[in-house]
């Protein structure tokens, strides 16, 4: 009888343990809402809103900065409710479907904002629909992310579904500004508006062509993994949940050394990408002095780089491990990063304008590729600790665990774009300056100020990884220790 039980039990694990290809082509499809979603908010909602539509721009950045503040508080609400939700459709998905439809009609309308406002209506507009388009996206990463540990146990399979996710997110999301920028924004073109990055008629098929993405790439996600609902893991038995309950249980689920390792290094990484980030645009135009086309091509090789990452990360997982190949991809990765700007600053790199832009095209391409598989060693390391914490609270808190990492990224964001500003500050930066008036000397501070900047925040975060704990046999003994637990 025993044995036949550990029979079922081996049956159903190896189950759960072997998604198909389309089952991981359509999860991972998914991630494309969330890239679609950030690259429109990084990219073009700051000048739509102050250029195009002439709200302030001190009134945007508030509202841009103050809804992500509220989506911060809402990750660990959402991450510990999909942890314990009861349904016939299990634990997430009915907050896949849920979040579909509310996530696309807001992303369309903050892009379609009403004529003849005045700018205290505008900047409440916009506030509303920034916190319904990252609470409602919300409702759909967090318990979509946290189906990685349930649709799989195998230390090598998560990667690969990480993979997938990344893959998508990437390259959906930056295929979507190239469009907009090569393709919609041309189509409005007129004799009075040159550019038509300026003309507000081209947001509005920008935003209905972007939500249709978004609505899309959840729903084929959620239904693609709908068949796995019966193979996923049951909610916890059914208490009587009060708010203290709540704290005391993730603070039990969170008191993990190597969680916590993961934790900080997720702080630093985010203030350091948005560090990185905030002054792409001046490394790009004034640095390396690029024209508009050798920045379409720079983003283009994004494209590349997510190949590279997604073919890279399980393949490392395999030969080396998530910990250390996590360092060791980190480490190449992040030094690489500013690299061809120290080179430049030392006088290094011959002055060939063609030979420096091809030099940090392939540069950019194989140093993003190392990033996203990195990434994708982070998110899989996460999921790992789910079984740990299970060992130890008897939960399955995969909500939890992810929602405290996006959650502690989102906090600290914006201290990587005050961040930013203390650079040009040093670095003496005109406001509003024209590349050509812009003098050696200034540029040169530009990158001398920077390059160590990011290093420290680059290095402090991994050097905080490196005291992560589990690896591939930890993470064994954890599953042979909870099949043990449901065999008894």
């Amino acid at each position: 009888m025993a044995e036949a039980i550990q029979g079922a039990g081996e049956a159903r694990a190896a189950k759960r343990d072997a998604p198909s290809l389309w089952t991981k082509l359509a999860y991972g499809y998914g991630a494309a809402a969330y890239g679609v979603k950030d690259n429109g908010f990084s990219y073009f909602l700051l000048l739509f809103y102050s250029q195009v539509i002439g709200l302030d721009a001190r009134l945007v950045g508030l509202a841009i900065t103050t809804a992500l503040v509220l989506d911060a508080i809402s990750d660990p609400v959402v991450g510990y409710w999909s942890d314990n939700l009861r349904s016939k459709w299990g634990r997430r998905h009915p907050f896949m479907y849920a979040s579909a439809l509310p996530v696309a009609a807001s992303y369309f309308l903050i892009w379609s904002p009403p004529e003849g406002w005045s700018q205290a209506a505008l900047f409440w507009y916009l506030l509303a629909l920034a916190v319904l388009i990252r609470t409602f996206i919300t409702f759909y990463e967090t318990p979509s992310t946290a189906l990685i540990p349930e649709l799989s146990s195998n230390y090598d399979e998560r990667s690969a579904l990480s993979s997938f996710r990344l893959f998508f997110a990437w390259t959906v999301g930056n295929a979507m500004t190239v469009i907009t920028f090569l393709v919609i924004f041309p189509m409005f073109v007129t004799e009075t508006i040159p550019n038509g990055q300026f003309n507000r008629d081209s947001y509005e098929v920008y935003g209905t062509v972007a939500a249709v993405l978004i609505v899309t790439a959840i729903l084929i996600s959620a239904l693609g993994t709908h068949a796995r609902v019966a193979h996923l893991r049951p909610p916890p038995p059914k208490r009587r949940i009060t708010l203290g309950l709540v704290f005391k249980e993730m603070f039990e689920t969170l008191a993990n050394r190597s969680f916590i390792a993961l934790f900080g290094a997720a702080m630093f990484g985010a203030v350091a990408a948005g560090l990185s980030a905030a002054l792409a645009f001046y490394v790009l135009t004034y640095f390396w002095g690029f024209d508009s086309n050798q920045t379409g091509l720079i983003t283009m090789g994004v494209f590349l780089s997510a190949i590279i990452g997604t073919v890279m990360a399980p393949i490392v997982t395999k030969t080396i491990g998530k910990k250390r190949g996590a360092i060791i991809v980190g480490l190449i990765a992040f030094v690489g990063s500013p690299l061809p700007i120290a080179l430049k600053l030392f006088g290094l790199l011959p002055d060939d304008p063609t030979f420096i832009f091809w030099f940090v095209f392939i540069a950019g391409t194989l140093d993003v590729g190392l990033i996203i598989c990195f990434q994708t060693l982070f998110v899989s390391m996460v999921a790992d600790l789910v079984e740990q914490a299970e060992v130890k609270t008897g939960r399955r808190s995969e909500g939890v665990f992810f929602a405290a990492v996006t959650f502690i990224r989102k906090m600290v964001q914006g201290v990587g774009v005050m961040a930013a500003g203390v650079v040009l500050a040093l670095a003496e930066f005109p406001a509003g300056a024209a590349p050509s008036q812009v003098s050696d000397e200034t540029l040169w501070r530009l990158g001398a100020y920077y390059v160590p900047s990011i290093l420290v925040l680059w290095m402090a975060m991994m050097a905080i990884i490196s005291t992560y704990k589990l690896d591939r046999k930890g993470h064994e003994e954890n599953l042979r220790a909870l099949a043990a637990r449901d065999a008894g």
